[in-house]
């Protein structure tokens, strides 16, 4: 008893990688890809070519790029209940859905929109209480593991740990 379940209304079916980034990439271009999606592809050295590459092997920034071109290429109704958590290409759209016109984006919407992030990150930081009974780790600075350890016992009483004295000492005997 197999339940199949028909994609066939969600516009990513059926629609290549490749083909859906030059869609969106030929109408917005990279740097509003960039403004919104804050991926690191769509900046430096941006191509059709690079960003496929990477957006194959990194899947939450493929599921991002494509959430990018169901709710603002394509204007579908944001994904709710079960579908919310599912990846783009797995979504259920219903038939009632129809893709619509893209969306009108500008840099000053995209820094709107992640300055209302950052206040919401930092609102969400500022009501977490720690463990109980716990305290965050602080880092330790780095350095070299042996730098501030000392020998305690022989002749190399006081003096700075030396991890390759033992090669030294029978390279000289």
């Amino acid at each position: 008893m197999t339940e199949e379940i028909n994609y066939r209304n969600n516009p990513l079916h059926g629609l290549s990688l490749k083909a859906m980034l030059t869609e969106v990439v030929d109408y917005y271009g990279f740097e509003i890809l960039h403004a919104y999606l804050n991926i690191n592809c769509f900046k430096t050295n941006p191509s059709i070519d690079s960003s496929v590459k990477f957006l194959k092997k990194t899947t939450w920034a493929r599921e991002k790029v494509e959430a990018f071109y169901l709710y603002k290429y394509k204007s579908l109704p944001k994904a709710k209940g079960k579908n919310f958590n599912l990846p783009p290409r797995e979504r259920i759209i219903p038939d009632h859905h129809q893709p619509g016109e893209p969306a009108d984006l500008s840099f000053a919407d995209a820094k709107a929109m992640h300055e209302q992030r950052q206040a919401k990150a930092a609102a969400f930081e500022s009501e977490r209480r720690p463990s109980k009974g716990r305290t965050p780790r602080k880092a330790k600075p780095k350095s070299e593991p042996w730098s501030d350890r000392e020998e305690v016992a022989g002749n190399n009483a006081g003096k700075p740990f030396d991890p390759w004295a033992k090669a030294k000492n029978k390279s000289n005997a």
